[in-house]
C-alpha cells in the first residue's frame, strides 16, 4: 500500500488504477515532459505474494514495441527483479523504461511509426468471417515475449486450434480462437499459424491470453497481449484466471467497425472467450 501511494503521488497523472480490488495498475512512462516521441503504457498486476514472494504480473504496451525491442526490455525487468528478490520494484521498473526511451530519443531511430491504437478506426471489411486457413507470405507481425534457449528450439507439434463463433455488434465483429498448449513454444507456433491466416492478420486488435502449468515447479506460466485494445489482454487473463483453466491459449480476434463500442467490447471479448472456452 506504501509503495502504490508513493508512486501515485511521484507520477501523477500518469498513474491510472484501473481494478484497485484486483491491484491492477497502469502507468504511462514518456522519454521526456515536453512533447515526448517515444511513450510506453506498463501495465501491472500486483498478485497476493507481491513483494516478498511473487513477481508483479506485467504488460508493457507500445504500437511501436514489439520484437528485439520488446524481448530485451522484458529482459532487463526479469533482471531488476532477480537482483532485487524480495523487495518493491516498480519504481526500479518504470525508471529502467523511461532510461530505454531516453535512449531512443537520443539515438538515430526514427520516431515511433504509430499505427494502432484502442478502437482504430478501420474500413469495414464485410460480414464473411470464415477462416480459410490459406497460408499468406507476410512479415512476421506479432513476437511473444519470453526467451526461449536453443534447446527448445526443436519443432514442436502445432496444436489443434478450434475458432467459435463471431459475435457482431454495431458492425464490430469479435471471434475467439482456442488451441491447447504447454510450453510458450507452442504458444509462438499457433499464434504465427493464425496470422498467416490474412483475415486474422488484419483484424484491428488480436487480444490473447495464455497459462501454462508447471509441473516441476507447481506454478503458473503466463502472459497476455492487449494489441492495441487497452487493458483486454489483462482482463482475458483475469476470466482465465476465474475458470481455472490450464495449458490454453485463447486469441480474441476484434475487426472495428467504426462505431465506438465503450466498455460493451470488454463484454464481447470476453463473452467470446468463455464460450470458446465452455466449447
Amino acid at each position: 500500500i506504501d509503495e502504490i501511494e508513493a508512486l501515485s503521488s511521484i507520477y501523477g497523472e500518469d498513474w491510472c488504477v484501473v481494478d484497485e480490488a484486483e491491484k491492477i495498475y497502469c502507468i504511462k512512462i514518456n522519454d521526456c515532459l515536453d512533447r515526448p516521441k517515444w511513450t510506453l503504457c506498463l501495465q501491472v498486476i500486483l498478485p497476493p505474494g507481491y513483494p516478498t514472494a511473487e513477481p508483479p504480473i506485467y504488460q508493457l504496451n507500445a504500437p511501436w514495441l514489439r520484437g528485439q525491442d520488446y524481448t530485451e526490455l522484458a529482459n532487463s525487468l526479469e533482471e531488476i527483479y532477480v537482483q532485487n528478490l524480495g523487495e518493491s520494484i516498480l519504481y526500479l521498473w518504470v525508471e529502467k523504461i523511461r532510461e530505454v526511451l531516453i535512449e531512443k530519443a537520443q539515438s538515430s531511430d526514427p520516431e515511433p511509426d504509430i499505427k494502432k491504437t484502442s478502437e482504430e478506426v478501420d474500413e469495414d471489411d464485410g460480414d464473411d468471417f470464415l477462416l480459410d486457413y490459406q497460408p499468406i507470405q507476410e512479415d512476421p507481425i506479432k513476437m511473444l515475449n519470453y526467451v526461449t534457449s536453443k534447446s527448445q528450439e526443436v519443432d514442436e507439434e502445432l496444436p489443434s486450434i478450434h475458432h467459435g463463433n463471431p459475435i457482431t455488434d454495431r458492425r464490430s465483429t469479435f471471434q475467439a480462437h482456442l488451441a491447447p498448449v504447454v510450453t510458450p513454444r507452442q504458444v509462438k507456433r499457433v499464434l504465427e499459424k493464425l496470422y498467416e491466416n490474412k483475415k486474422i492478420a488484419s483484424a484491428t486488435h488480436n487480444i490473447y491470453a495464455y497459462r501454462i502449468y508447471c509441473e516441476d515447479k507447481q506454478t503458473f506460466l503466463q502472459d497476455c497481449e492487449d494489441d492495441g485494445e487497452t487493458a483486454a489482454g489483462g482482463r482475458l487473463l483475469h476470466l482465465m484466471q476465474i475458470l481455472n483453466v490450464h495449458n490454453v491459449l485463447v486469441v480474441v480476434s476484434r475487426w472495428y467497425g467504426g462505431i465506438l463500442l465503450g466498455p460493451d467490447r470488454f463484454k464481447h471479448i470476453n463473452n467470446c472467450a468463455r464460450n470458446v472456452l465452455v466449447e
